[in-house]
């Protein structure tokens, strides 16, 4: 098993093992030139941390969505699945915006990131023709986003 050790903004030094590690072909939105990144897992708090093995500056912060929003869904395109050799396991998480004040922290759920954790590969997937948008409340009082919850 390899390891690799990176620099990081926010923990300094971190000892990184395989099973870490993910490979973006075409990058993330913004940051197409940076393809390698980290899964970190938070162990206090439910959120992920996917963070650039080259840039030391670059991280996103990453949340289930189903935790905040329970009837969340997308059909994830044949042609997305082929091209992260997706044929069983998948693994969603959204990007989020955190706020000084939490409740003013908002969640991606327009364009989610898919991970293969099998293949170690992953990829932003912008949904088209989507109820969804990019800046969710992350805390919401009543999730009523798709309609579905309301009534």
């Amino acid at each position: 098993m390899n390891h690799l050790i990176i620099e990081t903004l926010s923990w300094g030094k971190l000892e990184l093992k395989d099973e870490q590690m993910y490979h973006f072909a075409k990058g993330i939105p913004g940051f197409e030139e940076e393809t390698d990144f980290a899964l970190l897992i938070m162990e206090t708090a439910p959120f992920w941390y996917l963070q650039s093995i080259k840039d030391m500056e670059l991280s996103f912060v990453l949340v289930d969505p189903f935790l905040f929003y329970p009837s969340y869904e997308f059909e994830l395109p044949d042609e997305e699945a082929e091209e992260l050799g997706i044929s069983a396991d998948v693994v969603i998480r959204c990007i989020i915006t955190l706020k000084e004040q939490v409740e003013h922290s908002t969640i991606n759920l327009l364009a989610p990131i898919v991970f293969n954790p099998n293949e170690h590969t992953g990829k932003q997937i912008v949904l088209h023709r989507s109820p969804y948008h990019t800046k969710h409340k992350l805390i919401n009082e009543q999730s009523t986003i798709d309609g579905k919850d309301g009534g």
